[in-house]
């Protein structure tokens, strides 16, 4: 009896309450989004928003049970839970049945199960676990590799099922790991790094080119101060492009004009990486390292966008980007989903009497595509409401992190918000069309088990270690 005492007084209320809002509110919108009057109830379990009532009923109890039970198995099974979640995901790939171009889902009769949903939590444990160890920081090569390896090898494995979406929800634990001492200028490095390669799709080679070099004397300067160093790099670049040219109209030879700006750069680059060596300007070195590691991005981002992705994905990034312009094929569900949301004004058309949604014009609309029901029905009120709900459950799980006395469940809490954020921002973003469209469902409202079970897991769990702060 104390111990139930004990788990009710220190479970988390307010976010228990603003989980259960978001999971009526997306079962309210999954309904209104097939709702047909030749199949009005809302009990109606051969539709989907009736299956949807009893993945809920089975989420309340997977919720239950975590909190009913001893916390310490998270800690102590979590590299087992995590070599579980990676056997699973490896027979997917040889059991596992193709949908929507992924084989991503195994089949136990007429239930499907969705392997990398659950990796996700599984992930967040193994994570803890390493970098929950007394002593360990992320200040060593080899934790880097430990942690890229735990993060990585999940992500490699849902790659080879065709699932990107998934894989790239993996990248939120970077998040993660900045708060766990990730410098942040690897960070920005990495948000950079992402922006060339969106900009390579869009400008030409000798305009990336010339922004690399100068922003790389920018950075130089800005950094030691040292005007001459940088107008003698800049001269350099210069003067080797002039002799190239002047060179190539002696010996009558064509060169593209590519070239002209791609040259100079690299053999700047070097120069800076040689003269770090012998003044012992460690911010040569960098600046060195970041413009040629940032011009091989910038010269292979076409090979990776036309050899690497698929030709699904290459549709919607360039709608994305506005190369392309495809109403009616890749972008037909942005373009339908940004109307429909659109369409709802600032109070919505009112609960069930969205047109968008009542003639099925946005596919995918009870999924991927929840939003714009809300949107539609419930207006830019209703919008604004869900945003405040999952931002206050993101500040209110951040709270819960900092307040751990340990390291494990503090790691996992702050997995916990990444996840969920990324999940929230992307899903979103995509249906208003500020992301390219890869699949990934909004926590709590889009239709299916896994997605509801994984998440229910995932914050559940947090929950049940926050209620142990108390004890040494």
């Amino acid at each position: 009896m104390p111990r139930k005492n004990s788990l009710l007084s220190n479970l988390d209320w307010g976010t228990v309450l603003i989980y259960l809002l978001l999971v009526l509110m997306g079962w309210l919108s999954i309904y209104a989004a097939v709702y047909s009057e030749e199949h009005s109830s809302i009990l109606d379990l051969s539709q989907r928003y009736g299956k949807q009532l009893i993945w809920i009923g089975l989420a309340f109890g997977m919720g239950l049970l975590v909190l009913l039970s001893d916390n310490k198995i998270y800690s102590v099974f979590a590299y087992v839970i995590y070599g579980l979640s990676i056997v699973l995901l490896l027979s997917t790939l040889v059991f596992g049945r193709e949908v929507n171009g992924a084989r991503s889902w195994l089949h136990v009769g007429s239930l499907g199960i969705q392997p990398a949903e659950f990796v996700k939590f599984a992930t967040a444990l193994a994570l803890a676990k390493l970098m929950g160890q007394q002593g360990f920081k992320l200040n060593t090569f080899w934790a880097y590799v430990k942690v890229g390896a735990i993060i990585a090898l999940p992500a490699g494995i849902i790659l080879l099922q065709n699932d990107t979406g998934s894989a790239m929800v993996l990248v939120a634990f970077v998040l993660v790991l900045y708060r766990e001492g990730l410098p942040g200028w690897v960070l920005m490095c990495g948000v950079f790094m992402a922006l060339l390669f969106i900009l390579t799709l869009v400008l030409d080679i000798p305009a990336i080119a010339t922004g690399l070099l100068l922003m790389g004397l920018l950075i130089y300067w800005f950094s030691t101060r040292r005007t001459k160093d940088a107008v003698r790099i800049l001269l350099s670049a210069l003067s080797i492009g002039l002799l190239m040219y002047v060179v190539a109209n002696i010996v009558d030879v064509e060169i593209d004009i590519d070239y002209y700006f791609t040259v100079p750069l690299v053999v700047c680059a070097l120069m800076a990486l040689v003269f770090s060596y012998f003044s012992r300007v460690r911010q040569a070195l960098f600046v060195g390292g970041f413009v040629l590691v940032s011009m091989g991005l910038a010269l292979s981002a076409d090979f990776v966008f036309n050899h690497v992705l698929e030709t699904h994905h290459q549709k919607r990034i360039n709608d994305l980007l506005g190369i392309e312009q495809d109403p009616l094929g890749w972008g037909y569900n942005v373009n339908q989903s940004k109307i429909a949301i659109g369409s709802g004004g600032l109070l919505g058309k009112g609960f069930l009497n969205g047109t968008q949604t009542k003639f099925n014009f946005v596919p995918e609309q009870s999924t991927d595509f929840i939003f714009c029901t809300v949107g539609e029905e419930w207006g830019f009120v209703g919008v604004l409401v869900v945003l405040l709900l999952f931002g206050l459950l993101l500040l209110r799980l951040i709270k819960l992190a900092e307040r751990q006395r340990e390291a494990f469940a503090r790691i996992y809490g702050y997995s916990v918000v990444s996840i969920i954020f990324f999940h929230v921002a992307v899903n979103i973003g995509m249906t208003v069309g500020l992301f390219p469209v890869i699949g990934i469902p909004l926590p709590f409202f889009s239709y299916g088990g896994s997605s509801l079970w994984a998440f229910t897991l995932l914050l559940f769990i947090f929950l049940r270690l926050d209620t142990n702060r108390f004890v040494h």
